[in-house]
C-alpha cells in the first residue's frame, strides 16, 4: 500500500473532514495496535475511534466500549502513563478527585481516567485512592487506544504507555484537548486546566 496516496484520499486541503474520516479509515484498516508512519494525534473536533476498555465491575473484569462511555454525553478524559508513579498518584488524579463535584456541576456525566495497566491494577488503585463511584477507571490493553489516537509512547523497559492529557469530549467529539510536554508534568492536563474550559 502506497502510503502517501492513501493518505491523499483522506486529507484534502481545507476539507474540515480531513482528520476525521484519517482516524475512521485508520482504525478501520489497522484496528488498535498501529503504530508507525499513520500515527497521527487526534485534535479537537474529531470524534474518538471505535475501542474495547476494560474496567472492573461488581462481577469482575468486564468490557465498557468508546459508544458506550461517550456517545450521547459529556465526558472528562484524563490519561495517565501509569497508575501508582508519583506524578499518577500524588497529583494528576487527586485534583480530578478534589474538583470532580465542580466539574459535574458543568454538566458533565463522567470523569473517567485510563491507562496502560491491566483491569486488577486499575482496581487496586480505585481503592487506594478512594476514587471508587467518583472516577470510571479505564485500562487501555496493550495501549490500543493511545495508538488509536496517536497518544502513545515508548518509556523503553516500561513498553509503550500512554502519553498524558486530558480531554473534554461531548457526544464523542474531542472538544477541548490538553497534552502535556513531559509525562512528569501534570500542569496543562490538569483538572483546574479542565474545569476553566467547561
Amino acid at each position: 500500500m502506497d502510503c502517501s496516496s492513501s493518505t491523499a484520499l483522506f486529507i484534502q486541503p481545507g476539507s474540515k473532514r480531513r482528520a476525521i474520516d484519517f482516524v475512521a479509515y485508520r482504525h478501520e484498516i489497522f484496528g488498535n495496535f498501529q503504530t508507525g508512519p499513520f500515527s497521527m494525534t487526534i485534535q479537537k473536533g474529531e470524534r474518538l475511534p471505535d475501542f474495547d476498555f476494560l474496567t472492573m465491575t461488581s462481577d469482575g473484569p468486564g468490557k465498557m466500549t468508546v459508544s458506550e462511555l461517550f456517545d450521547g454525553r459529556t465526558v472528562v478524559l484524563f490519561a495517565v502513563p501509569g497508575a501508582f508513579p508519583p506524578t499518577c498518584h500524588q497529583n494528576h488524579l487527586p485534583g480530578f478527585l478534589e474538583h470532580a463535584d465542580a466539574i459535574r456541576e458543568k454538566g458533565v456525566d463522567e470523569i473517567a481516567v485510563v491507562s496502560v495497566n491491566d483491569v486488577f491494577v486499575m482496581n487496586a488503585w480505585a481503592k487506594d485512592t478512594g476514587g471508587r463511584g467518583k472516577l470510571k477507571y479505564l485500562t487501555d490493553a496493550n495501549a490500543g487506544f493511545a495508538k488509536a489516537i496517536g497518544m502513545d509512547m515508548d518509556m523503553g523497559p516500561m513498553g509503550t504507555r500512554s502519553k498524558r492529557y486530558s480531554m473534554l469530549v461531548k457526544d464523542r467529539v474531542v472538544t477541548e484537548l490538553n497534552e502535556e510536554d513531559s509525562p512528569g508534568e501534570a500542569d496543562k492536563s490538569g483538572a483546574a486546566t479542565l474545569l476553566g474550559q467547561l
